[in-house]
């Protein structure tokens, strides 16, 4: 005679084997990946809302924990506007912006220092460390990681002097190739150094690209705050799931002022040769594994073939892994 009790030990043991067949299925899932990936240096652009939601923020460094066990090795290059902003508020300086980018005066950019090397980056690296002490921590001025020249925003088809804002202009990976080779994860900050002697903020999303493309990168990530490249937007939420480089070009001059600069990251980075870059939403708890270690990936990606690959022919598809029904990401 089965009891009620017998009946719900039972109904427990099922949802156990379950969860675990669950658990199992994903772990089979990723081997593929695991093995396609392994030893392959990715570059993740952190920004948006996962720098700022403490859940968001928790999941970021286990990724980066996990991918660093799995045997990949990531490096992160961070901005912190807002956070900047904050500063700035705090000491009573005005935040003034000319086309979308931030006015930088010698007062100002040691405020930007101060907080993206001095603040965010060392509070990314002690999360990180907390799970396991593999972060370190550098400014694109260390070891002239990054050199920039001025920068001047074009207002109404007219050049106009923002102050000490740059375009990186060489990148010099040496010092983040010794850390790599160490089993370290590097965590940069956008600034700059200049051949002027000047410092210069530069635009997170460009310095990600530039490394990635200096360091033969298998994969550039940025993280936002939408799901991907929409289609049509605001028509429409449809998101792009792959294009080719050449696409996203003829795509550029339509985007939002806010999308701009991550696709012309990702278009820059596929241009010198990374072999994928895609714009994830930084939302979405473990948003980097998935991308990285499921069949159908999330977001948008960026590759340089043309016309797009089949399903089959992708490279990003691992060697024996079935594609049929995903796309291959």
């Amino acid at each position: 005679m089965t009891t009620a009790t017998d009946n719900g030990s039972g109904t427990m043991a099922d949802a156990r084997r379950e969860m675990a067949t669950a658990k199992a299925d994903a772990l089979v899932e990723a081997l593929p990946w695991l093995d396609r990936f392994h030893g392959e240096t990715v570059v993740i652009k952190y920004g948006g809302h996962a720098m700022t939601d403490e859940e968001l923020r928790a999941g970021f460094a286990q990724d980066l924990v996990f991918l660093r066990y799995a045997g990949l090795r990531p490096v992160v290059v961070h901005g912190g506007g807002p956070q900047v902003t904050e500063f700035l508020e705090r000491l009573g300086i005005e935040s003034t912006f000319t086309a979308g980018l931030r006015v930088t005066t010698p007062e100002t950019i040691d405020v930007v220092r101060m907080v993206l090397a001095g603040k965010v980056n060392k509070d990314i690296v002690g999360l990180v460390n907390r799970y396991r002490p593999f972060a370190i921590g550098l400014s694109g001025e260390d070891a002239n990681l990054f050199t920039a020249e001025r920068k001047l925003a074009m207002v109404n088809g007219e050049p106009v002097d923002i102050g000490l804002v740059g375009d990186i202009v060489a990148t010099d990976p040496s010092a983040i190739q010794a850390l790599i080779e160490d089993g370290r994860i590097p965590v940069v900050s956008s600034v700059a150094r200049g051949e002027d002697g000047e410092t210069y903020n530069v635009n997170a999303d460009t310095a990600a690209a530039a490394l990635a493309v200096a360091l033969g990168a298998a994969k550039l990530v940025v993280l936002t705050d939408v799901d991907g490249l929409y289609r049509d937007w605001p028509a429409s939420t449809e998101v792009i799931s792959q294009l080719t480089a050449g696409e996203l070009e003829e795509l550029l001059p339509a985007l939002s002022a806010g999308m701009i600069p991550k696709m012309e990251a990702c278009l820059t980075a596929v241009r010198g040769g990374v072999p994928r870059a895609h714009v994830l939403d930084g939302r979405l708890k473990h948003a980097v594994l998935l991308e990285i270690f499921t069949d159908s990936g999330i977001g948008t990606m960026v590759c340089a073939e043309d016309p797009p690959p089949a399903k089959g022919d992708d490279p990003r598809t691992p060697e024996g892994a079935d594609s049929e029904g995903d796309d291959a990401r």
